[in-house]
């Protein structure tokens, strides 16, 4: 007898259901949100041809936790079980979820999703902690201009000692702006440096990685858009053909279909919004700044000709991630002939 296993993951618990081949549940139990909790309380049902559980916050760990005990493991779009788990129960619990789930495991309608490895995860956390950085440094510049405008004072908006220079000069001689205009300041500068840590370390992991370098041989593309699109592919195998890989990061037209209906839309935006804006910003260096003569801008300047200049830009977006991907699965540079 064949037997399929169920997880509703929370922070918390994770509520396990075991079911056989024929749907009868022979097994449920809570365990606490931990690989080895997880796979002591499964060692107690017999064992389980499939262990499926959505995707989520936890799903990383847990799921390269379970494979190094041995564990048959699936981890599945949440969207899709969503859809399929509120047609088998009236009532959302996290046992009905997890009896739900082990019937997904037993029937095998799903589709299974790749779980990255941790590695990947930690470059972007690394990226996303250097955006969020940015991000706070442009709002408490965009605060301290407009505390200095209200008395008449424009700041520049380039990064440069005149900047901080005007900003204190003007809130000279009064009380509450200039306490505001030196938190501000310290605030400001202290972000600074933590962009500036986050960089070196961003910088010495790109060269310390083979493919890292490959990548920044193309024009317009950067230790960050490397180190990013490296850890969004994380195995390049995974992909039959380079061409998916438009598909996967929302790069290709949306199309709906239905009866005489029948349109194509702009792009999908799927996938990772931050490797995708990366792409897109080293299209749009390649087409503005390179200089040197280039195939591939002179296919993307065609079509700006032809449409628009942002339909160039993602068009060479998506071409660029298609090369990128070759590049990463043969292990090759960058040819610009």
């Amino acid at each position: 007898m064949e037997y399929f296993a169920g997880l509703d993951v929370s922070m918390e618990a994770t509520h396990i259901c075991v079911v056989d081949r024929d749907g009868a549940i022979v097994h449920e139990a809570k365990a606490t949100s931990a690989p080895d909790a997880i796979e002591a309380e499964l060692a107690r049902a017999p064992a389980c041809r499939r262990v499926v559980f959505e995707t989520g916050r936890m799903a990383p760990m847990l799921y390269h936790g379970l494979v190094a005990f041995g564990l048959p493991v699936v981890c599945i779009e949440s969207r899709q079980a969503y859809q399929a788990l509120k047609s088998l129960a009236t009532h959302k619990t996290d046992r009905n979820d997890a009896r739900g789930l082990a019937h997904l495991a037993r029937t095998g309608f799903f589709k299974p999703t790749h779980v990255k490895s941790l590695p990947a995860h930690a470059i972007r956390s690394l990226i996303i902690a250097r955006k969020k950085l940015v991000g706070q440094r442009v709002m408490m510049e965009n605060q301290i201009r407009g505390l200095a405008v209200v008395f008449g004072v424009r700041l520049p908006r380039a990064l440069n000692p005149a900047f901080i220079e005007q900003a204190l000069r003007a809130s000279e001689g009064i009380d509450g702006l200039s306490a505001a205009m030196r938190g501000l300041i310290a605030a400001r500068g202290a972000v600074l440096s933590a962009i500036t840590a986050i960089d070196a370390d961003m910088k010495k992991l790109a060269r310390s990685s083979e493919a890292c370098r490959q990548l920044m041989t193309i024009p317009g593309v950067g230790h960050i858009t490397a180190l990013a699109f490296t850890a969004a592919v994380d195995d390049p195998e995974r992909f039959r053909r380079s061409r998916d890989i438009g598909a996967y990061l929302g790069l290709v037209p949306r199309r709906y279909q239905s009866g005489e209906v029948d349109y194509t839309g702009s792009i999908s935006k799927c996938g990772d919004r931050r490797v995708r804006t990366l792409l897109y910003e080293a299209a749009n260096v390649m087409l503005t700044r390179y200089r040197g003569s280039l195939k591939l801008k002179e296919w993307a300047l065609g079509i700006a000709k032809r449409s628009s200049m942002r339909k160039a830009r993602v068009a060479l977006a998506r071409r660029l991630a298609i090369i990128m991907h070759a590049m990463l699965r043969h292990g090759t540079e960058f040819k610009p002939a």
